[in-house]
């Protein structure tokens, strides 16, 4: 089914569906589907507890000089390994280091943590970013399936993470996390459904010409 190598990273709001579906797509492919284990693999790689890389996933970093001056954003290269190494922006440097890894050896699927951007700027080839987005009544329904929560609590959650995510993109990218020109394809949710959804994802890769 697969044709060449290639890498799909897909951005989402929390509620729309998109990391479930992220998921379904990879296991129907028999590829990998990166989201919580990259923190588990950058720790094994870099021997920093895993517990530090919880802490600061999809969180912006507390440096006061990228906060007050605009359009400055944290070097994403090589990690520095002084006395700063737990530094939620050195972590990002390490995990940035994992995702390219990961993309350059494997074909796969990469959900959120400024995939994009990490490897649109490591010029990755065959790269195709997905954004996945609804409206709050989607959300907060799905949300509410999901995390078998009632709807006050489930658009508490969606708000916070939401809030969290746009300050972690902006943070260490200086990008608006919603911007259409930063993705391939943005898909609205609300309206189709989960098996809608991985078709259009799986139409769009086979126009690409990485699957038959």
């Amino acid at each position: 089914m697969i044709k060449q190598h290639f890498v799909i990273t897909i951005g989402r709001q929390y509620g729309s569906g998109g990391r479930l579906v992220g998921k379904r797509l990879a296991e129907e492919l028999g590829i990998h589907f990166y989201d919580n284990d990259i923190l588990k693999l950058t720790s094994e790689r870099t021997a920093i507890g895993e517990q530090y890389f919880r802490m600061a996933d999809e969180k912006a970093g507390n440096n006061i000089l990228y906060k007050i001056i605009n359009n400055l954003t944290p070097d994403i290269g090589k990690p520095n390994l002084d006395d700063n190494i737990v530094s939620p922006e050195n972590l990002f440097r390490f995990q940035a280091e994992v995702i390219r890894e990961i993309a350059k050896n494997e074909t796969c699927i990469i959900a959120g943590r400024c995939g994009n951007y990490i490897l649109k700027e490591n010029n990755t080839p065959n790269l195709v970013n997905l954004f996945v987005y609804a409206d709050m009544t989607t959300r907060i329904q799905r949300v509410m399936d999901y995390d078998k929560i009632n709807k006050e609590d489930a658009e508490k959650r969606i708000r916070k993470i939401d809030k969290e995510r746009t300050e972690y993109h902006r943070y260490y990218t200086g990008e608006d996390w919603m911007n259409p020109s930063s993705y391939d394809l943005l898909i609205n949710a609300s309206r189709i459904s989960y098996d809608e959804m991985e078709v259009l994802m799986k139409d769009y890769i086979r126009m690409k010409g990485f699957i038959d």
